[in-house]
Order: C-alpha cells, then structure tokens, then sequence
C-alpha cells in the first residue's frame, strides 16, 4: 500500500512539474497543487478584444530558456466573458520532463482525462477528472489571474501579414498595461476572416517561450453550465485525498497496479 501511495506522489510531483509551467500569461501557480492547464485574465480578455465567446482546439507549446526543454499540450478550449474550460488527455501531451509510464499510470487510475476549469470572477479553479467521477476546488492565488478586464490598456503595433493555419492574419505586437503600471508583451496573429481572433499568441514568462495555437474556431456561445463541476460529482480536498481514495477503492476491490514501466 505505502509503495503505491509513494508511486502515485512521484507521479503526481512529476506531472505537476511538467504542467504549472504551461501558463499562458503572469500565472504560473508555483510548485504543488495540480496542473491548471491555461489561464486567462485580464490582459488575456484584452487580446481576445470583441470575442468573449468561444470555443476551438488550443495547443500550446512552452520551451525552456535554452530551449532544451519542449512541452505540448493539446486540449479543447471554452471560453466565456474571461472564464475558461480546457479538456485534456494526457496521452496526448508530449514532453521530456514526463516520467516514464506516466500517461499509462495515469489511464490505468482513471486520470488520463482531465478539465480544468478557471473562474477567476469566483478566484477558483476546479481540476476535474471524468473517469474519477470527482474534482478539486483551488483558490487562484495570483492576483494577477483575476484583474478584471478593465484594469489593463493595450497598446497594438502592427508588425505585418502573414498567414497561419490557412488564415489570412495581421501580425501585432500588443503591450498590456495594469493599473500599477506593469506591463505584457506578446506578438499575436490576428486572423482576418475569423473577427480579428487571435489565432496565434507568442509570448515571454518565467524566461520561456509560451506559444498558444487556436484550431477549428467557433463562435456559437458555450453554454454556461460547461464552467461548473458536474453536480453529482465528489468534491474533494485536495488531490492527495483524491489519489488516496482512489487507491484504498482499488486496493479494497482487488485492484492494483503494473509495476513502473509497464
């Protein structure tokens, strides 16, 4: 039972190393808790100027400073007036700092699917996982994720043309700016055919490169329930309790798990 408990902590230390990275925009969350998947505050809404309804594919990408490190994460993005419902399966992420067998471990536990939904007009976060039948509420911590959309100014220099994805785009630098004066930067493809969507963000944090691609965009409104937790799923307090539970399920019931590597 302890060497179970100990493989899931690794796994869930490691995924979680792999992911707090991967926020777009001055939201990383540090060390701990479980991945957030992206964020978008303030500044982000900005960027998205007249389009406060959505939902395509997201993929993005970060690499580390001396680009030796490269993670992708592919998902399925909702958004609605600054809230966000991003879908992964871990499967499908792609990144070398993911511990070997981490992806089957993750299926095998009923993990490998995830939602993270953020609501920074209630300043929580909720981790959902399907197969679990269960979530995690998180405080976002960062204030940053929750300024409101008017507590920023964009300043928008056009850079030039370019096409991405098939779409005829203006390339902008666009420079954020708060109330305290802090300011964001970012180059982002305005796509023309698609209202001006930004269909491609770059941008800098923590010394990486975070890029953000938007696929199959669609402006039909996401129903607002798709921003809350399933009612008759288990809320839990954290992912530890989470992750134990799960085991003393499967332990009481017979079932255990393949050795690592398996």
């Amino acid at each position: 039972m302890k060497n179970h408990l100990r493989l899931l902590t690794s796994l869930l230390v490691g995924l979680t190393l792999t992911t707090t990275h991967a926020q777009p925009g001055p939201r990383g969350r540090g060390m701990g808790g479980p991945p957030a998947g992206p964020q978008f505050g303030g500044d982000f809404a900005k960027i998205f100027g007249d389009n406060k309804a959505f939902t395509a594919n997201l993929e993005f990408q970060m690499n580390s400073t001396n680009a030796s490190e490269t993670m992708t994460m592919p998902g399925r993005i909702a958004y609605l007036d600054g809230n966000s419902r991003f879908e992964m399966d871990m499967a499908e992420m792609k990144s070398a700092q993911m511990p070997p067998g981490a992806a089957s471990q993750m299926k095998q536990m009923g993990m490998d699917k995830m939602v993270t939904i953020n609501r920074p007009d209630k300043k929580v976060t909720y981790q959902i996982y399907t197969g679990l039948q269960g979530y995690v509420e998180s405080p976002i911590r960062d204030a940053e994720a929750t300024k409101p959309e008017s507590d920023f100014t964009v300043e928008v220099t056009k850079i030039g043309k370019d096409t991405v994805e098939g779409h005829a785009c203006v390339k902008n630098k666009v420079v954020s700016t708060d109330k305290e004066g802090k300011t964001h930067e970012s180059t982002v493809w305005n796509a023309t055919d698609l209202k001006n969507f930004p269909i491609k963000i770059e941008t800098t944090e923590a010394g990486g490169a975070v890029t953000m691609l938007f696929k199959d965009v669609s402006f039909a409104k996401p129903e607002a329930a798709q921003f809350e937790p399933p009612a008759d799923f288990t809320k839990h307090d954290n992912m530890m309790q989470m992750m134990r539970q799960q085991m003393m399920k499967r332990m009481g019931g017979g079932a255990g798990f393949p050795p690592p590597g398996e």
